[in-house]
């Protein structure tokens, strides 16, 4: 299937997409690996797209070198990179489906949440906003479901955005988050051999157009009203969630 032209598109469009999300406006990388799987394996997707992530984060840094949160990376990283550790034992073992579904329960019950609060005046965050523990909790479960499926942005918006974090503060603390995430998953995918020769050279391929996408997601964020910018970003994760459950259950 690699040497269908219809792979190459969804490839294209993945990265993309991708890179959107890594400019900060976050939920579309979700759709990447589904889509590539439409014609190759979810794994082989995951291992194609990491070499992208980490020269997309390069560009992401870059951009928000100045607006990003340090005291909500030092509560979510230490339980991301054990989520990593724990994805990495567990590989081969665990049913993609599961994690599918678990993510896409996440996904569409947190913009709930958020539009429940807005219409029934609940407080912003209660329960959420400086919880430590959670906190913790959020990065291990986006650090283990961004190693099995590159999925880790709703566990992470769930307990980030209702920080009250200013748009290019939450932009720059998710780029800043995801950078050290995908790094720390180097060495679990190269031990299982996730970075053959035909893997690369797709990479290889694709990585150009990984900052285009970047700069594009950066540009959209300037210009966008921080209401209408956590509006979309909602209904990103929403359809998402669905995606992710129907894949899950199919």
């Amino acid at each position: 299937m690699i040497e269908s032209p219809l792979f190459w598109a969804a490839a294209v469009f993945a990265t993309l997409i991708t890179g959107i999300s890594k400019g900060g406006f976050g939920g579309l990388a979700l759709f990447a690996v589904p889509i590539m799987a439409l014609f190759i394996s979810p794994i082989q997707a995951a291992g194609i797209l990491l070499p992208i992530l980490i020269v997309m984060d390069w560009v992401s840094v870059w951009s928000y070198r100045k607006t990003w949160n340090m005291a909500l990376l030092k509560i979510t990283i230490p339980g991301a990179i054990v989520g990593i550790a724990v994805g990495g034992l567990l590989a081969g073992y665990v049913d993609e489906r599961v994690v599918r579904l678990c993510v896409g329960v996440v996904a569409i019950l947190f913009p709930i949440y958020a539009v429940g609060s807005s219409v029934f005046k609940w407080t912003p965050g209660a329960g959420v906003r400086g919880n430590k523990p959670l906190g913790a909790f959020a990065g291990a479960v986006a650090g283990f479901t961004s190693f099995i499926a590159h999925a880790g942005g709703p566990p992470f918006q769930a307990y980030a955005i209702p920080q009250g974090l200013e748009k290019r503060v939450y932009a720059g603390t998710a780029v800043m988050f995801f950078f050290v995430v995908n790094f720390v998953k180097l060495i679990p995918y190269a031990a299982l051999g996730q970075f053959d020769a035909t893997n690369l050279k797709i990479s290889a391929i694709l990585i150009p157009l990984g900052p285009i996408g970047v700069l594009l997601g950066v540009w959209l964020v300037k210009r966008i009203d921080q209401k209408i910018f956590y509006r979309i970003i909602y209904a990103l994760i929403f359809l998402t969630g669905c995606k992710l459950l129907s894949d899950g259950l199919i």
